[in-house]
This record gives C-alpha cells, sequence and structure tokens, in this order.
C-alpha cells in the first residue's frame, strides 16, 4: 500500500510547492512509484513539472467533483516513475461547489484509495490555507511534511497548522501524524538561518529532518523550465540537498 504524505504550511512563501516537485521527483530518479497531486489552485506544481496548465482539459477539480476518474486525470511527468494529478484555476471553486456536499472532507481519500497501491509514494501539495482543499489533503494522508523557511517569521502560523493537525487527527484522520519539519531557505552565511534552526530545534517537540534546503538561485529558476532541481542542474546545492532528503523519506519509511 503506498505511503501518503502531504506537504503544508499555512504561511505563503516558505518553499512548499517546491519541495513536493523536488522530493516527488528525486524520490521517482531513486526507483520509487510516485503520483503528486496538486491540491493548490494556483497550480505551480503541475507546471513546474512541465504540464501547461492552459491546455488542461481535466484536472483535479474533475475528479472532486465526480465528473472523471483519477485514471482518466492522470498525466505523466517529465520525470520517469513520476505520475501527477494537476490542478488548475478552476479548483479555486471548489470550496462553493461542495457546499451542500456530504463527507466533503473524504473525496480525496475516497479517490487516492483506489488507486493508491499502483504506487510507492503519494505526495500532495496543499495550497497555503486552511480550506476544503487542504482538509482533503489531510484525510488522506498518512502523514505530513512541513516546511519551514529560515527566515525571522519561521514559527508564524506554525502554531496554526499544528492546531489545524490536531483537529484533523481527532475528529477525521486518527491516523495522522507529523512526517517531519524540513527546513529551506537556509543561508549558511547568516547567523539569522541558524538561529532560527537552533530556535526550532530547542521548542517544538516534532521531528525534524537532518537534511536542510538552501537558498538555491537553481532552485528558484528551473520551475520556470518545467523541470524539477534533479534535471535542471543535478550538481547543484539544491539537487544534492533534495536527493538527501528524498533519502531520508525512503528511510523513514522503510523504518
Amino acid at each position: 500500500m503506498g505511503r501518503i504524505i502531504a506537504v503544508s504550511n499555512q504561511k505563503g512563501g516558505v518553499g512548499k510547492t517546491t519541495t513536493t516537485i523536488n522530493l516527488a521527483a528525486c524520490l521517482a530518479e531513486k526507483g520509487k512509484k510516485v503520483l503528486a497531486i496538486d491540491m493548490d489552485p494556483q497550480g505551480n506544481m503541475s507546471s513546474g513539472l512541465g504540464i501547461n496548465k492552459e491546455e488542461l482539459e481535466i484536472s483535479i477539480y474533475q475528479v472532486m467533483l465526480g465528473e472523471n476518474t483519477i485514471e482518466e486525470t492522470l498525466v505523466q511527468g517529465v520525470v520517469d516513475n513520476l505520475d501527477i494529478l494537476p490542478a488548475s484555476v478552476d479548483l479555486s471553486a471548489l470550496e462553493i461547489e461542495l457546499i451542500d456536499v456530504k463527507n466533503k472532507e473524504y473525496i480525496l481519500k475516497k479517490e487516492v484509495d483506489k488507486i493508491r497501491d499502483n504506487y510507492d509514494i503519494v505526495i500532495i501539495d496543499c495550497p497555503p490555507a486552511l480550506s476544503t482543499l487542504t482538509i482533503n489533503a489531510m484525510t488522506t494522508a498518512d502523514s505530513v511534511i512541513i516546511p519551514i523557511q529560515c527566515e525571522y517569521y519561521a514559527l508564524e502560523g506554525l502554531t496554526q497548522l499544528g492546531h489545524t493537525i490536531q483537529l484533523v487527527t481527532e475528529r477525521l484522520n486518527t491516523d495522522l501524524e507529523v512526517e517531519g519539519i524540513v527546513f529551506t531557505m537556509y543561508n549558511a552565511t547568516t547567523n539569522l538561518s541558524m538561529q532560527v534552526v537552533e530556535n526550532v530545534r530547542e521548542n517544538l517537540e516534532l521531528p525534524i529532518y537532518d537534511t536542510v534546503i538552501p537558498r538555491n538561485i537553481k532552485l528558484a529558476e528551473a520551475p520556470s523550465y518545467g523541470m524539477p532541481i534533479s534535471m535542471y542542474d543535478s550538481k547543484s546545492a539544491g539537487a544534492k540537498s533534495y536527493m538527501e532528503l528524498a533519502e531520508e523519506v525512503i528511510s523513514k519509511g522503510e523504518r
């Protein structure tokens, strides 16, 4: 049975989608069969993996409304072993569409359960907000990876996210757990980055990955070419870091 990981942080600009794209690609390059699901109406994960959002006829939106199956909607990515369930801007209307729908928190789970055995790992990119989309991702997932940027406001929103995860665990998905925190945008030349890492390690009783993702210009450039960093520049510090994170994720799953 495939392991399902949601990548979430209610604070925007923390490297959430960058982490989803590159972790999914690196896991696939390491031989894992991976499904990446885009639950963010901005669709940046989809475009970052080479999908033209403007040409999409069906997306996760139609799957959530029951108009199309996941199998019909899957798109092959630019990476072998990686399938994508893409998003389009239509997804932003889903909240209204589902107002009167019963058990709307479990729509994604019901659909993903049909195909999860086809994959080693399913990774879900959540929107940077608490919404029906985020709740669906968390009821579907086994665990949550939380990217935190190494900046002054790193802990902003983390308390709120922790409360959301706790509520989901208590009321909707008793098996949900925190997979781990990933530090992103780390700048080794500043004291601030080091202080943020130390502060989080000292104050949060949550699992933290050893791998730290550096602030890296190649990481910022790669999405505009529709490529994960491992294909855009495999020798960059960003690529090496995400490969190391993929190894940690695999190792944790095996334990």
